[in-house]
């Protein structure tokens, strides 16, 4: 069975160096692995590809060491070629979450293989259209936010215009019901959101500062499991 056969979004991890308050990137996944979150993100806009490989290796050494290789999915934002690189090295990196205009989806699946995960994060305006008239069949989960703006990622949500579009609960329970693929939200998530979120019927919420600067990186990701896991049960 592929990853993409097991993948579950439900709580995502997106972190890179500049997002752990200087703690090794590989840390701050051990935590939240033990906390119960399932799913890890490595994104830098700040680094170059030889040290993004080595926050993707950091990453999977914890996985592995937590025996969640097949359970975890280990994915790299925006950067084909640093996930073939990584491959390459012998790390198993899983896929790849890709935007709207970043590398077409078919070639990430063309590259990485049809057991890969391929995530997509299309633009705000377009979301609703993108899930109604595109083909999907490559894609095996959508990102989608901001639900708050968000330092760590000040462009999430950014209209046409500049302006920052956040979704409201009403929008995101709306994209739940029509989206034929899982849906992960994220953008400023914090503990107070997530009865709310977990009740719109998405598949899961991604985090990075929640967690990444939290003191208590393992306690912070526990919570937000917990109060997740008890909303949605």
């Amino acid at each position: 069975m592929s990853m993409r056969d097991n993948l579950d979004i439900s709580a995502y991890l997106v972190l890179g160096p500049e997002n752990t308050l200087g703690r090794p990137v590989g840390d701050v996944v051990r935590q939240a692995l033990e906390a119960g979150f399932t799913c890890v993100q490595i994104r830098s806009k700040v680094v170059d590809a030889r040290d993004l490989i080595e926050c993707a290796r950091a990453a999977a050494d914890e996985i592995a060491r937590a025996g969640k290789q097949e359970s975890v999915a280990l994915l790299i934002d925006d950067r084909l070629d640093v996930a073939l690189a990584a491959r390459d090295a012998g790390i198993k990196v899983d896929g790849i979450h890709v935007g709207q205009s970043d590398i077409p989806v078919e070639v990430c699946r063309k590259y990485l293989g049809e057991d890969a995960v391929v995530g997509l994060s299309a633009r705000a305006h377009e979301m609703r259209d993108y899930i109604q008239t595109a083909d999907m069949s490559q894609v095996d989960y959508l990102g989608v936010g901001p639900l708050h703006e968000t330092d760590t990622k000040p462009d999430c949500g950014k209209d046409i215009d500049g302006s920052i579009i956040t979704r409201s609960l009403e929008e995101l329970a709306d994209l739940a019901a029509i989206s034929p693929k899982p849906i992960v939200v994220g953008g400023g998530v914090k503990i107070l959101d997530i009865p709310a979120l977990a009740k719109t019927g998405v598949d899961g919420f991604f985090v990075v500062s929640a967690v990444c600067g939290a003191q208590d990186p393992h306690k912070a990701a526990k919570d937000l499991v917990d109060t997740w896991e008890k909303a949605r049960n």
